[in-house]
C-alpha cells in the first residue's frame, strides 16, 4: 500500500514511518502541512495519515483544500483530539476516519485497511501531451507512437510531470520523489536530468515540452489549457 504520512512529531513520525515499512508498506514521511499538500496532489496514494496540528497548515485545512479538489483518495486523521465536536469536524471536512493519540499500532494497520477498501482509486491509465503519450499501465513511453528508451528515474520523473501537467512541481519535491530523503545527490543532478530527458521527448523545431520556472522547479504546459 502506498501511504503518505503527515506528522510534525519526530519521535512518533519516527515510529509509525518505521513500522509501516516492517509492514511493506510504500511511505513517505512529510514534517508540515505545506508539504504534505503538495506530496498528496503530486502523487497517487492509498491513504493519508493526517496530524491535525501541524506548521503552516493544519490537517483540517489540507483535508478540506484537498476534497475540494476532487482529491477520491482514503484520509485518516491521527489526533490527540477527543471531543465528539472535534471528531465531527474532522469528518465533516472530508476525512474517512480518525484515531486518537495515543493509540495501538494494531489499530492503527486496521483503520488503514478499512479506509482503504473503502475508496476506489480512480487512476488515468494514459496521459498525452501532444505526440507525447505515457501509458502508466505497463511503464510505457511514446513519441509519435514511437517507443522511448528511459532509465526507472527517467520514467518517474516525465510520470510526475506529466501527472501533474499545467503545475508548477517545486525543485525539492522532485528530489525527493526521485531521489528519496537519505540519498545525497549533487544539486545539478536533476537539470542534469532534465536535459537528457529533454533530448529524448522534444521535438527538434519545437519548444521543450519540459519548461523551467526559474527559482520554483520544472512544469509541463499542456497546448490545449
Amino acid at each position: 500500500m502506498n501511504i503518505l504520512l503527515a506528522e510534525d512529531d519526530e519521535r512518533l513520525g519516527k515510529l509509525i514511518h518505521h513500522m509501516l515499512k516492517k509492514e511493506l508498506h510504500l511511505v513517505d514521511w512529510v514534517k508540515n502541512g505545506k508539504e504534505a499538500y503538495d506530496y498528496a496532489r503530486l502523487s497517487e496514494y492509498d491513504v493519508l495519515l493526517l496530524d491535525w496540528m501541524m506548521p503552516d497548515k493544519s490537517g483540517i485545512e489540507i483535508c478540506k483544500e484537498l476534497r475540494n479538489k476532487g482529491y477520491k483518495g482514503g484520509i485518516l486523521f491521527i489526533t490527540a483530539r477527543d471531543a465528539i465536536e472535534d471528531m465531527v469536524l474532522g469528518l465533516d471536512s472530508g476525512a474517512d476516519d480518525y484515531i486518537i493519540k495515543p493509540f495501538e499500532f494494531e489499530e492503527l494497520l486496521a483503520r488503514i485497511r478499512a479506509v482503504s477498501r473503502r475508496k476506489e482509486k480512480v487512476i488515468e491509465d494514459i496521459v498525452e501531451v501532444g505526440d507525447l503519450c505515457l501509458n502508466l499501465t505497463n511503464h510505457l513511453a511514446t513519441k509519435n507512437h514511437k517507443p522511448i528508451d528511459l532509465s526507472k528515474k527517467e520514467y518517474h520523473l516525465l510520470e510526475l510531470l506529466l501527472r501533474n501537467k499545467n503545475q508548477v512541481i517545486p525543485r525539492e519535491i522532485l528530489f525527493e520523489k526521485i531521489w528519496g530523503f537519505d540519498t545525497y545527490v549533487s544539486e545539478n543532478a536533476l537539470d542534469s536530468m532534465i536535459k537528457l530527458l529533454r533530448k529524448k521527448i522534444d521535438s527538434h523545431d519545437a519548444p521543450s515540452l519540459i519548461q523551467t520556472v526559474r527559482g520554483i522547479g520544472y512544469m509541463v504546459r499542456d497546448k490545449d489549457v
